[in-house]
């Protein structure tokens, strides 16, 4: 089974993943992007901002990316379960946020290409809010795309909201702001 766990930056998706690691010790547990050796090379140059990246071109790097994880690490593991941060969702809703002229049909093809027409089975997605965005960024370095602000945050979160009314995939919604046992829980009776 292949689950994603969608949020904006600093939702809790990473540490759920890392509980979850601790009780499900036979998961692959990965992330998009850096999953792969492609993945980290992209991600560090998008994050770290080596050099100015055209958004049309950072879309096109994480599409090539999401082509490699899904061969290398999800399909290869597919008799097993593979717990992903992110995945096309968010890729799609960043994506949408950096250039308004995308559509989400077109951005859905180009997904559907880079997934071997074969989306999640199940998604977690992590919804928050302001209050909570700007606390959890107060306690952090903040990368390239956290430095956008917490509008630009909310704005990917809506997106992803959007996205997800428009898939006809099972989706869990947690409150980021629930107790991380609870939210534990909650991911634990969904994934089962």
């Amino acid at each position: 089974m292949y689950v994603i766990f969608e949020g904006v930056d600093t939702s809790g998706k990473s540490t759920q993943i890392a509980r979850l690691k601790t009780r499900l010790p036979q998961a692959i547990i990965t992330k998009e992007p850096g999953g792969t050796n492609l993945g980290i090379e992209i991600r560090r140059m998008v994050l770290e901002k080596t050099e100015p990246v055209d958004e049309t071109a950072e879309m096109f790097l994480f599409l090539a990316d999401r082509a490699q994880h899904y061969r290398n690490v999800v399909a290869a593991h597919a008799d097993k379960l593979v717990i992903s941060d992110r995945g096309f969702v968010s890729g799609m809703a960043y994506a949408m946020a950096n250039q308004k002229s995308l559509d989400l049909p077109l951005l859905l093809t180009l997904n559907r290409l880079a997934l071997g027409g074969n989306f999640a089975d199940k998604i977690v997605f992590f919804k928050t809010n302001e209050a909570l965005i700007l606390e959890r960024l107060g306690q952090k370095h903040h990368d390239s795309i956290e430095a956008r602000g917490v509008e630009y945050l909310l704005h990917v979160q809506y997106l992803m909201e959007e996205i997800l009314k428009r898939l006809e995939l099972p989706v869990c919604t947690v409150d980021a702001g629930w107790s991380e046992e609870k939210i534990e829980q909650t991911i634990e009776g969904f994934l089962i």
